[in-house]
């Protein structure tokens, strides 16, 4: 993966969030406050649907997936984010970075793609009841989860690659973790034909599964509107709500961090973009999707708090 001769540098310096000493025992609190949420949540919520026969359906399946890789995407980055804010020495080796880097996209793949499974299995549900078991079965599941994962493996390993086959003029890198837009920065060549591939791979991947969401809730929309009763209608549309609003919060800065013009970066805007998807986006999900859900916090209430 390394060629020695084509890079400047043998270690990145991150530089992290805050540089005053309050302001780095306020991030410290926040983030730390976060990750045990998450860590918490996601737990809890898996912990749910294991115990509970009823939660064992597909799309339970597929959003303890989901939980899976929030709680990896969380202890990826907030560990990092707390030992760069805190460390005297942020430095980081190319080899760990691209490590940090193969993670992410790992995590960050998956998740397009299982969002975009689970928008299909709420078309089944409401645009074809009567077919939903011979659909949805255990096999089909399991199968796309399975893709979902190795598909995600290979573009992490192929978008790794091409990053780090790149000569660095600069070892200062101005984020708290590795990620391909600020590491593009730091190249002492135009590294034009890793953005043209990164920008069509990442959109190949990122409009694939908006576009299958998309279509999806367009025919979700098309059979609510066909349900006679007003009470029908919302309790449908609050049985997808929940999925929708994680699709929007996390594609929606995915795209923006990854699909603009290298001309266009702003390191602020960066950071907060990836605050949002890779430390609030994880606490936020089982939140959304068991606030509505009896099922889940009756388990939780009977089975866990007062066990």
């Amino acid at each position: 993966m390394f060629h020695s001769n084509q890079t400047a540098v043998d270690r990145f310096i991150l530089l992290g969030l805050a540089d005053t000493p309050l302001l780095k025992v306020i991030c410290v609190l926040i983030f730390l406050t976060i990750y045990i949420l998450t860590l918490s949540g996601n737990f809890l919520l898996i912990l749910a649907v294991r115990i509970n026969s009823r939660l064992h359906t597909p799309m339970y399946y597929f959003l303890t997936n989901l939980s899976v890789i929030d709680i990896g995407f969380s202890s990826y980055t907030v560990p990092k984010l707390l030992i760069t804010t805190l460390a005297q020495d942020k430095s980081v080796s190319l080899m760990k970075c691209a490590t940090e880097l193969s993670l992410g996209l790992v995590l960050g793949a998956t998740e397009f793609m299982i969002l975009a499974v689970m928008s299909y299995d709420r078309y089944v549900a409401i645009c074809k009841p009567l077919h939903y078991s011979r659909i949805m079965s255990k096999g089909f599941c399991i199968s796309m989860a399975a893709a979902s994962w190795i598909i995600a493996f290979v573009l992490s390993v192929a978008f790794t690659t091409s990053t780090f086959q790149l000569r660095y003029c600069s070892s200062f890198v101005n984020h708290f973790f590795c990620e391909i837009p600020p590491l593009l920065r730091l190249s002492c060549e135009d590294p034009w034909i890793n953005e043209v591939t990164t920008n069509l791979s990442a959109g190949m991947v990122t409009s694939c599964s908006f576009f299958f969401t998309l279509i999806s809730y367009m025919y979700i929309i098309s059979a609510i509107l066909r349900i006679t009763s007003t009470e029908g209608r919302l309790k449908v549309f609050f049985t997808c709500a929940s999925h929708l609003t994680v699709v929007i919060i996390f594609y929606s800065s995915i795209l923006l961090m990854y699909l603009r013009p290298r001309s266009r970066y702003f390191t602020k805007i960066d950071r907060s973009l990836s605050i949002f998807y890779a430390v609030l986006t994880p606490v936020l999900n089982p939140i959304i999707y068991s606030v509505r859900n009896k099922d889940v916090k009756t388990t939780l209430k009977k089975k866990l708090i007062l066990a």
